[in-house]
């Protein structure tokens, strides 16, 4: 099969959320997210595209409203602040798909009504991806405004590294098939929490890397075996490459360090978890 013609499971399933339809049953299993594109356990494959077949994140307008000089911060709401909440989180990988440490992310979005703060900051801020390559955005979910789909911007810079520019979009929203911008490459995978949303993307910047080389800080302490709070695995632990956890009576190895979260439980995230 031509390669230019091969359609990932990530973006089938993308498509499938996008058109509000059920995605087919073999393609469901865990996040829609770069971070899951091997099944059965195995180690993730270092291709050039992280995406199991997808290119590196895509290129969206920058739109009319974007400020530079936005404050460094991870939480856009203050309290009193209207909207449904929203947490974004996720990491970012370059072309061999390993995770890079202090990538930059902008975020702006609309507030509950749809409108842009233009004068001040509300809704705007930067921040770091850690050293893990992971970053959390908390936010509410933005309101419509008049010719587009729900949206958050973003502008994305690797150390020493062009920028790109893009927009995450929600699945399900009635407006997608209309806004000629919405592309469902960028579809968050998103889940209710209680009256919240949790949303999740991994953005994949075109940062050359080897298999060998690391994109993050090398650290003086050396991986645990042993995860904090005993061998079981649990939500909100942090766990450490190399980490060993048990799951549903089956033995997992941490691949990469991370604090575990709702849906991430060791057999549904096989490029964080491995068995044996």
């Amino acid at each position: 099969m031509d390669e230019d013609s091969k359609l990932s499971r990530k973006t089938v399933l993308r498509a499938a959320l996008a058109a509000g339809v059920a995605a087919p049953v073999a393609l469901i299993g865990g996040p829609a997210l770069a971070r899951t594109t091997v099944a059965g356990g195995q180690v993730p494959e270092l291709t050039p595209a992280c995406h199991d077949g997808d290119e590196p994140t895509i290129e969206q307008t920058e739109g009319p409203y974007f400020k530079p000089n936005s404050p460094e911060r991870t939480d856009l709401v203050t309290p009193g602040t209207p909207g449904t909440r929203l947490t974004v989180s996720g990491y970012v990988f370059g072309r061999a798909c390993l995770p890079i440490s202090r990538v930059l992310l902008d975020f702006w979005q609309a507030d509950v009504n749809g409108a842009y703060d233009n004068t001040g900051y509300t809704f705007r801020g930067h921040q770091y991806t850690d050293a893990q390559g992971a970053f959390r955005l908390s936010t509410i979910v933005p309101g419509l405004y008049p010719g587009r789909t729900r949206h958050i911007h973003v502008k994305v810079q690797a150390p020493g590294r062009p920028i790109l520019t893009t927009q995450l979009y929600f699945p399900n929203e009635p407006r997608n098939n209309t806004d000629t911008i919405f592309d469902a490459r960028l579809l968050m995978t998103v889940r209710d929490n209680g009256s919240a949303k949790e949303g999740a993307f991994d953005f994949v910047l075109n940062v050359p890397q080897t298999p060998t080389s690391t994109s993050n800080p090398p650290t003086s302490n050396p991986p645990t075996s042993t995860p904090p709070g005993g061998t079981t695995w649990a939500v909100g632990t942090s766990y450490a490459a190399g980490a060993r956890v048990t799951y549903g009576g089956q033995g997992y190895v941490c691949l990469q360090g991370h604090t575990a979260q709702p849906g991430w439980e060791p057999p549904a995230v096989p490029a964080l978890w491995r068995a044996g």
